[in-house]
């Protein structure tokens, strides 16, 4: 996002994380450090009560500054699909907002933004009627090359050269392209390296994947209630590089697994049965017939709806991730 910034500003996608992204760049762009609090004002669209709030804001004068930014998170207002509750409330913010995005002073940048619900969303009949009146923007993950030249600049903002074939390596360990994510993790991969030039074994060595066997030993105390312990684990399986959207993806996994093996003992299965349909043997085997028998299936679909709401929240809304992911096993133990 460039320094020249005016008027008005819509974002909108499937994740909150990257519009956060695009929406910060242009208050750190537009408001001075020293009085950033004093000229940001928020407003939260999904409980505004009324547009004339906003207005207010946007025309009362900056605070020792040539520019303020008014911002209205979740515009739920803005999207078409309404159910009849709040519909005639949204068509009159909506309309509020037509009459005034107009009449928004140069002093003041009006940001808003909404968030899909589904991947299957596009932009509203609303977004179309304020396009000649505002920069409207979808926000979606960057890819391919202009994914590689973003995450480039990161390297070069810290004076580090990193070559091309190092960079896909670096690319391919992420399992999250917010760059928020990956700007932590070259922060880590620069640390490490120093002042010399990046190797593939340092990537490999910071950026391992949690194995199954990491995952087993996270469900062992998970499945016995040991919260403190599950914890321990997780902190060692993050020190050694590996990523929270992974290891949640690698927990969920393995509840679902967990639950299919019980249906299947339930349905008069024996082990030899499940070892062939699973490909489970060994200690695998003796270790998940175990941890089955430590829930109900009651259970096991409460501990997936659990995973699937944390992933639904990592993936939609600011929230942190590793204490997305810490609550969620202190949710499990509790089930």
């Amino acid at each position: 996002m460039g320094k020249e910034l005016k008027g008005s500003y819509i974002f909108y996608g499937i994740d909150e994380r990257l519009i956060m992204e695009e929406v910060n760049d242009i208050i750190k762009n537009a408001l001075d450090d020293s009085f950033r609090d004093l000229n940001l004002v928020k407003f939260d669209g999904s409980t505004m009560a009324s547009f004339d709030d906003v207005v207010n804001a946007c025309q009362t004068l900056p605070f020792m500054s040539d520019r303020k930014v008014v911002l209205i998170s979740r515009a739920n207002f803005l999207e078409d699909s309404k159910s009849e509750h709040s519909k005639a409330a949204d068509e009159k913010q909506f309309k509020r907002l037509q009459e005034y995005i107009d009449k928004v002073p140069e002093h003041c940048i009006l940001v808003m933004y909404f968030v899909f619900k589904s991947k299957r969303d596009k932009g509203s009949d609303r977004i179309k009627k304020l396009e000649k009146k505002a920069k409207v923007i979808k926000v979606e993950k960057a890819t391919g090359a202009k994914l590689e030249a973003k995450v480039s600049e990161l390297f070069k903002a810290r004076g580090v050269d990193i070559g091309r074939i190092e960079l896909k390596a670096f690319l391919d360990k992420m399992q999250d392209n917010s760059l928020t994510v990956i700007n932590n993790e070259v922060e880590k991969l620069c640390c490490y390296a120093m002042d010399r030039d990046i190797t593939r074994a340092d990537i490999n060595y910071l950026f391992t994947e949690a194995s199954d066997d990491d995952i087993f030993d996270l469900i062992n105390p998970l499945s016995q209630k040991k919260t403190k312990e599950a914890l321990r684990v997780l902190d060692e399986l993050l020190f050694k590089g590996g990523k929270v959207t992974y290891i949640l993806n690698m927990v969920e996994r393995h509840f679902s697994l967990l639950l299919k093996v019980k249906l299947c003992l339930e349905g008069g299965r024996n082990s030899d049965y499940i070892s062939k349909e699973f490909k489970l043997f060994g200690y695998r085997l003796e270790m998940t017939l175990k941890q089955c028998g430590r829930y109900t299936d009651r259970q096991l679909k409460k501990i997936l709806d659990l995973c699937l709401e944390s992933e639904r929240k990592i993936k939609t809304s600011p929230v942190d991730d590793k204490t997305e992911l810490e609550l969620l096993l202190i949710n499990i133990t509790a089930v």
